[in-house]
């Protein structure tokens, strides 16, 4: 009697998993194949791909850097090899830049992908924000297809952060000198390329390419490790400071790579109390290493990615090849979308209060509607603003009232090669 009873109960749970699944994939795949845009010649955002089945993986990569910052590819390519690896919607997470991600929206329209434009913000986690004190940390930051509201406040943070790594790789080539391994600083800048904040991979490059150390890791194992040798720090802002604006800007912040802490459980404690939204804790080698439960503990979304940069050899995860769960992916976009669409309004709602040059560029800041390039053609503001919110967001989330009342303002806009008018 008592073994029936099991497994009716092993059937209905298995019959409740089946359901919760099925839901999970229905949300994800509503969101990646959205309905199409109402102008059939919309380049703002990825077409919905036709053909696909229900059964098909829908691949997400959360972490992934190009040569905006340290890694080898540029945006285009990136997105090329994610397509090739069959990922449908790519996070371009470089390191304090947000540079690279127009063009990895331009590129990812040609394969219907969704681009999640994120950036790796740098800071340090300092329970009593002293100068000089903390531990190194790296937090992600996700956004919607339109970025981040109020961008200037974001943009000002990571250029002080930029600024300052020039600072710090000028001063690990001193150490590094002092180690009689010089190393010009014409030749690390030359790396990075032009405009790009050098960072400790490009001083590895040089060490590399001068002959002072075999590959990469290497170089960082002996040389420019946390606390190494070598390692310099730059001017990273504290991580609660960074984890508050980036909830105030309409992001998701998580904890990127936290088994490389010295201390995860106090900053994770730390950083939740901040705002803190999700860790990574899934990895290409399926390795999780006791963060689950750390996740579970602090009520944190679970996340992971390859954190791909490019370099090539066999220790590096390649692009796509980080398996997540349906029920992260869900969680994680039942989170996001809410927050994004919030982004999405400040964003357009600014241009409607004050229809000014400055703030229709932030609309088109990561993309330009066809009917806006060069504004060669006339086109009322309340068009551009239902093809940017088609573009953004689901049927459902641009149907509320104050979207509505939004379109309304901007049906008195016109725009056109002559600048802005009144109507």
């Amino acid at each position: 009697m008592g073994d029936n009873k099991k497994k009716k109960r092993r059937a209905k749970n298995k019959k409740k998993t089946a359901g919760e699944q099925s839901l999970f994939s229905r949300y994800i795949r509503d969101w990646v194949f959205r309905d199409p845009p109402p102008s059939a010649t919309d380049d703002f955002a990825p077409p919905p791909v036709a053909g696909h089945r229900a059964a098909d993986r829908v691949v997400f990569e959360f972490h992934s850097h190009s040569k905006y910052s340290d890694g080898f590819l540029s945006p285009s390519a990136l997105v090329e090899r994610a397509h090739r690896n069959g990922v449908k919607v790519l996070a371009l997470t470089d390191h304090d830049t947000m540079a690279g991600v127009p063009e990895a929206m331009e590129t990812a329209c040609k394969f219907g992908m969704r681009i999640i434009p994120g950036v790796e913000i740098s800071a340090v986690y300092s329970p009593r924000e002293e100068p000089g004190t903390g531990e190194p940390v790296h937090i992600l930051a996700y956004y919607g297809s339109c970025g981040p509201a109020e961008y200037e406040e974001l943009d000002e943070l990571l250029s002080s952060i930029r600024n300052g790594r020039y600072v710090r790789a000028k001063n690990m080539l001193l150490k590094l000198n002092k180690l009689k391994m010089p190393l010009k600083w014409e030749h690390v800048a030359k790396i990075a390329g032009n405009g790009v904040a050098p960072g400790r991979l490009h001083v590895a490059r040089a060490m590399v390419e001068a002959g002072y150390v075999e590959n990469l890791r290497q170089a960082f194992n002996r040389y420019l490790h946390d606390g190494g040798p070598a390692y310099a720090v730059g001017t990273e802002p504290f991580a609660e400071t960074v984890v508050r604006l980036i909830c105030r800007t309409g992001g998701v912040a998580a904890l990127a790579h936290p088994w490389a802490l010295k201390n995860p459980v106090s900053v994770i404690r730390g950083l939740k109390s901040t705002g803190l939204h999700a860790i990574e804790i899934y990895r290409s080698d399926g390795k999780v290493a006791g963060f689950s439960e750390l996740a579970d503990t602090y009520k944190l979304l679970k996340l992971g990615g390859s954190d791909y940069h490019g370099r090539g050899g066999h220790d590096e995860s390649d692009l796509g090849s980080v398996d997540l769960p349906l029920a992260s992916v869900y969680e994680f976009l039942k989170m996001a979308r809410p927050v994004w669409c919030n982004a999405v309004k400040d964003i357009v709602l600014s241009y409607a209060d004050e229809p000014s040059a400055a703030n229709l560029e932030k609309i088109t800041r990561f993309g330009t509607p066809n009917n806006l390039k060069g504004y060669s053609t006339r086109s009322c503001g309340k068009d551009v603003a239902e093809q940017c919110l088609s573009s953004w967001l689901t049927n459902d989330e641009k149907e509320g009232d104050e979207f509505e009342a939004i379109r309304r303002k901007l049906a008195h806009i016109d725009i056109s090669n002559e600048g802005l008018q009144i109507l």
